[in-house]
């Protein structure tokens, strides 16, 4: 019989996969490495061996994360009612994605600022500047809220997520990029009509 050959991206591939779905369920404090080796189907301390500690692999993780969104939705400063749009479908179809964003603020408030996130928001504040969207808001200000806008539908409470499952799927993106269209109004009419 010939010797086992490991595949050390194979197996680097299913431990975060498995380091994934065991974040986005648990956090990082609740997160159990002994689940991860088992779903992944991986010696522990090979987990360890690859990426030093807990902390360490949630930061793999998350940093995979953002690659994969900064990948799959396009950010275009000239049409941010479509980015909100495509944030919604990201977020919809892929919900561990959100739980994990979710966990690293909650988890990670004051902690080392991972390269990946400072780079997608640097990427992003520079287009809008270079852009010069006419709105009231600045690129910090704009951008949050259209980020919060394109995730809200995925953040609510259970109990007011059950009133608005009345709204499909196609009504609720039709609303995010209808407000983000409103955010991106001419200077000062939100003054003016308040």
């Amino acid at each position: 019989m010939p010797p086992r050959v490991r595949d050390a991206d194979a197996s680097r591939r299913r431990i975060l996969a498995a380091a994934t779905a065991e974040f986005a369920a648990h956090g990082i404090a609740g997160a159990r490495m002994d689940r991860v080796a088992a779903e992944a189907a991986s010696a522990k301390e090979r987990i360890y061996a690859y990426y030093g500690n807990k902390d360490a692999l949630f930061d793999a993780v998350f940093t995979e994360t953002i690659r994969q969104i900064l990948d799959a939705v396009h950010f275009d400063a000239t049409d941010l009612p479509g980015y909100a749009g495509r944030m919604f479908d990201y977020f919809t179809d892929h919900p561990e994605a959100q739980r994990l964003t979710t966990w690293y603020r909650l988890e990670r408030p004051a902690g080392r600022a991972l390269a990946a996130v400072v780079e997608a928001n640097r990427v992003r504040l520079e287009a809008l500047a270079a852009a010069r969207v006419t709105t009231d808001f600045s690129p910090v200000e704009l951008l949050t809220l259209i980020q919060a806008m394109a995730s809200a539908w995925g953040t609510m409470n259970p109990e007011f997520a059950e009133a608005a499952a009345a709204a499909d799927r196609p009504s609720r993106r039709r609303a995010v990029m209808a407000a983000v269209s409103r955010l991106l109004s001419t200077p000062d009419s939100a003054a003016r009509a308040g």
